[in-house]
């Protein structure tokens, strides 16, 4: 199976169809009369239905285990078909369109094996995903205009030469993805002076996102947040504790992240960790949700 751990939980909604097409009419009167022999195909279909959605992962290798949490099955009937129709929800990492799929084949199935002894030339057809909302569809995000970046690494050890830059060179990348432009990439040791200095410039030079990595934890040179928060005019705590939760259920060690965001002026400032999974993590907790805040700052701007 694919790996989904570093994705979050959205939530995620599919419909599917199958159409049942009948060769006689009689079969239709049948159904609506409810004296098909084999009992009422209505309600045996859709039991059998709510069973295939909740094991679809385990007839199909690469589907996940995932939480239904809504299940309904609809019947839409013509003049000599009945048109099936499943929607499923969940909260969850993945999609649910292959359960939706799933189940309406079931419910198709189960419609034809009734119905076979009085019509032998049912058949199954169309079966196909009608929508789906949730996960990447949702989450292509198209920015309202062009996004500016620095990213500064704050590290003693880094700024000697003394170690490699490799979380600050992945938020670059990540953020590529996401056709932001950074246009600034420092390393500094951890002094408050030099945070500042460097924050209050790509401010002035109205730079939109700011990223530090490192310095947000508890040793005594990490000193980021006391350089970062006297200088920011309004904190975004969601995004502080979505970035922590997101780390949480990765590792214990999560809790004890200091990462701290807020706006100052026009400009998106964030102190994510400095290691390189707890920045990379730090990102995919909030990207590209958190690119809304430029449209919400450019909205106030132009009233």
């Amino acid at each position: 199976m694919i790996n989904i751990t570093h994705k979050s939980n959205t939530l995620r909604t599919a419909i599917a169809i199958a159409n049942v097409v009948v060769s006689k009419a009689e079969t239709i009167q049948a159904l609506k009369e409810g004296t098909v022999p084999k009992g009422n195909v209505f309600e045996v279909a859709r039991v059998a239905g709510l069973f295939a959605a909740k094991r679809t992962s385990d007839m199909i290798p690469d589907c996940h285990p995932l939480p239904v949490e809504f299940t309904e099955i609809r019947y839409l009937m013509h003049d000599m078909s009945i048109c099936i129709e499943v929607e499923i929800h969940t909260i969850y990492k993945t999609g649910v369109e292959v359960e939706a799929m799933h189940a309406a084949s079931v419910v198709a199935l189960t419609m034809y094996d009734m119905l076979k002894p009085i019509d032998k030339g049912v058949s199954i057809e169309k079966i196909h995903l009608k929508e789906k909302t949730g996960g990447k569809s949702q989450k292509k995000y198209k920015l309202s205009s062009d996004i500016s970046a620095a990213v500064i690494v704050c590290s003693d050890s880094i700024s000697a030469g003394k170690k490699e830059d490799r979380a600050g060179k992945g938020i670059i990348e990540k953020l590529k993805n996401f056709n932001v432009d950074v246009s600034e990439y420092e390393i500094i040791p951890d002094e408050v002076d030099e945070i500042q200095k460097l924050i209050l410039k790509h401010c002035h030079n109205n730079i939109s996102l700011i990223i530090i990595t490192g310095g947000t934890g508890l040793s005594p040179r990490d000193c980021t947040p006391e350089a970062v928060i006297p200088l920011i005019d309004r904190r975004i705590p969601g995004i502080e504790e979505t970035i922590r939760n997101y780390g949480q259920q990765r590792t214990p060690y999560a809790m004890l992240s200091r990462s701290v965001v807020g706006i100052k002026g026009n400009s998106l400032i964030m102190a994510l960790p400095g290691s390189t999974s707890g920045a990379l993590e730090s990102m995919d907790a909030v990207f590209p949700s958190i690119l809304h805040v430029f449209d919400v700052i450019k909205a106030f701007r132009h009233d």
